[in-house]
């Protein structure tokens, strides 16, 4: 029964509804202090953390490509893009498995095999949770004890997933939960090396999140550097508590709620409601501005395809004219994705300057094969020579 209502969309939707009057609610009654915060906010503050939003996600997005590297799949940076950030759309419905089905999806029409991404899905998700629950637990001890001890669970559960993200570890726990869901093990394991720069991409985007944290409490609150490591402490358990209470599309409410509590040592709930509203709608900003950058290069990337590929027109055989016209554009054609698909390498060559030289010496060739026919059509078809047929010399 549990499990049915956990299931449900709709018991999913009518709990977000709650969540987002509740919000409403407590934005409503802080409004004095909200007010005031709001008018202590600076617009290059605002600027600035949405560009560091951005900033993180890609390289978040960068760790995802290292891990499929690892695997053996190599993504372009925009191919990644578009499989990454269209997909992360995904996560705003309600239900956890929307945004993850759909990066194994985009990800197999790059020739991504489906069992490969959804072990790069998973791998990713595990390293930039333990980084942002080892960013916390190492942050909030130090600036935050009432956080810390609030949310202990969520920062319990760094040693064991550091522990599992040991390669050899996770390599047997990868092919042992490919063999329950009935599939064969991964054709290659995860290494330290690839693991490691996947962690370096990942540490470097919770920096910049931090970051965009920061930027919005040191504005409101006045203290500058002195909140620094409370803030990127505060949201990293804040995205932590919002991604392991799956039941919340992309969090919403679980995130804002921790970010409140572990605010809580520099500033009043209402400055801190605000900071944790104007986050939220930062990085829905930036998974949007991304997500648009995906959608474009998707495009693009269709139309070249059909450019390349758009089959031959059907001719008439009797109409010479309209031949040297579709052979011209098949040309052009060939000569624009060869172009397109070299990126300017100019040792291909034109292909369309070649075609109109070897149609020529296969005329050439037809009609020199063809001559001595004629001449020996045209012998059989003369008169005979009545001398000769008399038997005279001629």
């Amino acid at each position: 029964m549990l499990n049915r209502l956990r299931a449900s969309p709709w018991v999913r939707t009518g709990l977000l509804a709650v969540v987002i009057a509740f919000c409403g609610y407590g934005l409503y009654v802080e409004w004095p202090q909200a007010h005031a915060a709001l008018a202590r906010l600076h617009w290059y503050s605002v600027a600035g953390a949405a560009l560091a939003a951005a900033a993180g996600a890609g390289c978040f997005m960068l760790a995802w490509r290292a891990v499929l590297a690892d695997l053996g799949s190599r993504l372009s940076v925009s191919s990644t893009i578009r499989v990454m950030f269209v997909a992360q759309l995904a996560k705003y419905l309600p239900g956890a498995v929307w945004s993850f089905a759909a990066q194994v999806e985009l990800g197999n029409d790059c020739k991504v095999s489906r069992r490969r991404g959804a072990t790069s899905v998973v791998i990713g998700l595990a390293v930039v949770l333990a980084v942002a629950l080892l960013t916390a637990a190492v942050a909030l001890s130090l600036t935050s004890g009432s956080a810390a001890r609030q949310y202990w669970w969520a920062i319990a559960l760094t040693p064991l997933i550091l522990v599992c993200l040991f390669p050899p570890v996770l390599g047997r726990l990868l092919d042992k939960a490919l063999t329950l869901v009935r599939q064969l093990p991964l054709e290659q394991r995860p290494s330290a090396r690839g693991l490691a720069r996947t962690v370096g991409w990942t540490a470097l985007g919770w920096m910049f999140w931090g970051l965009q944290a920061w930027l919005l409490v040191g504005d409101m609150t006045g203290r500058g550097s002195h909140v620094l490591l409370l803030a990127i402490g505060a949201y990293a358990l804040a995205w932590s508590a919002g991604i392991l209470v799956v039941i919340f599309p992309s969090g919403i409410g679980p995130r804002e709620l921790a970010l409140i509590a572990a605010l809580a040592p520099v500033m009043p709930r209402g400055a801190a409601l605000v900071v944790a509203l104007v986050s939220r709608v930062i990085m829905t900003g930036s998974d949007l501005a991304w997500g648009g950058v995906g959608i474009v290069i998707g495009r693009r990337t269709r139309r070249a395809n059909r450019a390349r590929y758009t089959p031959a027109p059907d001719i008439p055989a009797h109409d010479p004219a309209a031949h040297h016209t579709a052979a011209r554009d098949t040309a052009a054609r060939d000569s624009t994705a060869t172009d397109s698909s070299n990126d300017g390498d100019s040792s291909s060559g034109d292909t369309s300057l070649l075609r109109p030289r070897r149609r020529a010496s296969r005329k050439r060739t037809s009609r020199s094969r063809s001559e001595p026919a004629a001449e020996w059509s045209a012998a059989a078809s003369a008169p005979a020579d009545p001398g000769l047929s008399s038997g005279q010399a001629p």
